[in-house]
């Protein structure tokens, strides 16, 4: 991995950049749309490609380890052959759906005994064996097994689990130093920060990764139900400490403001359900405020789905009728509700960049968080 960083904020930590991997580049701040089974629901690989432009996907190994296994995805020579998907792919190592697997999971420090929410079967997560599995799905960037504490949550429980973080980080790494490529092209092995909501937790979760030296770096555990200014101190904390020259990853968030905000605190690359979780229940985001096309407002409007759209359903396709289908529960309806946020998220990055670039970043989004927070 190679990134180089093309312009700053004045006013902010918010940078533009461009990460360069054997498989594509990519330019930040980026949004990376959830394929946590290999496939971002409901929508085509051409899609992502063509008309959502996207320039990277996430998958997820804890799913794709369950099914359609690793054994499956190997013969297939890799994630990307398997999915035909030929741009950059990134897979979590199954921390997170680990934490969200309370009920059916013990952890200790070899690793973590959980349940199949398939079928109930037991299995083992190692750090050895999550690496393993990785290199097995062939994804180009592979995160470290971390443990992700709940919010909330007390702070000896979340100095404990970011210790074992940290170690289990150091046996990642080795792992992936004594193992090699099983496609034909290299894969980079990022951390994870932890630390919870304590400023001083975070600190020696950041300074301590930076002394492993990856070539990117990602905070983990946050959006997990605290609130969003906490968020955006933990991030603020973390960015200043960890290296300015390398990529920052922030997991799992987030709404379209809470994207614009944590650009501003210096973060690089982004991942959420949130655009298609909500796209299936029928709230769209646009530039002016979201809005809830099941509402009977939209039942007689004719205009296109959003006019400062990027993607062909935009225009294609009136609220009447994407309301129309959702209230019939048609699959087309989830599909198209689907590409616009998807679309949106990126144009939204774009527009970032755009700003970025011409130094008004600051002052946009000030104003602009405040429209995407409006109801349409």
């Amino acid at each position: 991995m190679k990134f180089e960083i093309t312009a700053k904020d004045l006013n902010s930590k918010a940078r533009t950049g461009t990460i360069i991997l054997e498989r594509g580049s990519i330019h930040t701040p980026v949004f990376m749309p959830v394929g946590t089974l290999g496939s971002v629901r409901g929508v085509h690989q051409s899609e992502l490609i063509n008309d959502i432009k996207s320039e990277i996907i996430l998958g997820n190994t804890y799913h794709l380890y369950l099914r359609p296994s690793t054994e499956i995805i190997k013969q297939a020579r890799g994630i990307h052959n398997f999915i035909n998907y030929k741009k950059p792919i990134l897979t979590d190592s199954g921390g997170y759906q680990v934490y969200s697997l309370s009920e059916n999971r013990k952890i200790n420090e070899q690793g973590v005994k959980f349940q199949s929410h398939i079928d109930g079967s037991t299995h083992f997560f190692t750090p050895e064996n999550v690496i393993d599995i990785q290199r097995d799905i062939g994804a180009d960037i592979i995160m470290a097994f971390d443990e992700c504490p709940p919010y909330p949550c007390g702070y000896s429980y979340v100095k404990k689990s970011m210790q074992l973080t940290h170690r289990w980080l150091e046996r990642c790494q080795k792992r992936f130093l004594e193992t090699s490529k099983k496609y034909d092209y290299n894969q980079v092995l990022l951390p994870i920060i932890q630390g919870g909501t304590y400023k001083d937790l975070r600190k020696i979760s950041a300074e301590t990764i930076n002394e492993f030296n990856f070539p990117a770096n990602a905070i983990g555990g946050l959006s997990v139900g605290e609130p969003h200014d906490e968020m955006y101190e933990m991030t603020d904390v973390v960015t200043d400490l960890i290296d300015v020259n390398k990529p920052r990853y922030l997991m799992g968030v987030g709404t379209p403001a809470n994207l614009v905000e944590n650009i501003a605190l210096g973060i690089d690359m982004f991942d959420c359900v949130i655009p298609t979780r909500n796209a299936r229940n029928g709230l769209l985001y646009t530039l002016e405020g979201t809005i809830n096309i099941k509402n009977k407002k939209w039942e007689n409007d004719f205009s296109c789905i959003d006019e400062q759209g990027t993607s062909k359903v935009d225009k294609e396709y009136s609220k009447a009728y994407l309301r129309h289908l959702m209230m019939s529960n048609e699959i087309l309806g989830k599909q198209i509700a689907s590409i616009h946020n998807l679309a949106f998220y990126i144009n939204l990055m774009n527009l970032c960049k755009e700003k970025i670039k011409d130094g008004s970043f600051y002052s946009w989004k000030n104003n602009q968080v405040k429209k995407l927070a409006r109801r349409l």
